[in-house]
């Protein structure tokens, strides 16, 4: 599976992607105010309602608005690397990220499908119990048992495209994705094999 991240992420991904809040809280942003950016710059790969039909490209609708604007701002320090997406940012205000944060926050995710039953099957055990002998948590732990995420430090899963669920655990896994709070998303891919997280990315896909 193939990556090309356009905007944000995360992500995916996506992720299992633990972060703690933004320095700047992107509750005070306005999605209003966001239309035009989302409409210029964000739709052309997330969808305007940030419903993203391209498997590279995150879906952002529902994510945590916090997690968002981390995220964004992280792309725009170079904390998280992606030569796309730190081009996407330069120009961006953090009241622009805040308001761009807001705005995907409030937008309807709609749901994804499995495209492999079995797969997801195997993904299921593994986000809801971990992989025993192997050091790996149960995914629900942290994103909840339907994948929705607990605000502000992790993010919704549910729905994500299995390519980016699957690029962004690979990412954590090599390092080249190193903006996780206190190296926990890393620790853990560290310990997935490669069959673990194509599961689990299909599981997430179909997840409810």
């Amino acid at each position: 599976m193939k990556l090309v991240v356009s905007l944000v992420a995360a992500l995916a991904a996506t992720s299992a992607f633990a972060n703690p809040p933004a320095a700047g809280p992107a509750s005070k942003g306005d999605p209003k105010a966001a239309e035009s950016i989302v409409n210029q710059v964000c739709a052309a790969c997330h969808a305007v309602d940030g419903n993203s039909t391209s498997a590279a490209n995150p879906k952002l609708a529902g994510l945590n608005a916090e997690y968002i604007n981390k995220q964004l701002n992280d792309f725009k320090s170079g904390e998280r690397k992606n030569a796309i997406m730190s081009g996407m940012v330069a120009s961006l205000s953090a009241q622009d990220m805040q308001n761009l944060a807001a705005y995907f926050s409030t937008q309807q995710p709609k749901p994804g499908t499995a495209k492999d039953q079995q797969l997801a099957l195997l993904g299921q055990k593994i986000f809801r119990g971990g992989v025993q002998g192997a050091g790996v948590p149960a995914c629900a732990s942290c994103h909840g048992p339907q994948g929705k995420g607990i605000p502000v430090q992790f993010p919704r899963l549910s729905g994500q495209h299995s390519d980016y669920v699957y690029a962004q655990l690979n990412a954590f896994r090599l390092g080249t994705r190193a903006n996780d709070a206190a190296k926990m998303m890393r620790s853990i891919a560290a310990k997935m094999t490669d069959a673990d997280m194509m599961a689990v990315a299909a599981y997430v896909q179909g997840l409810r």
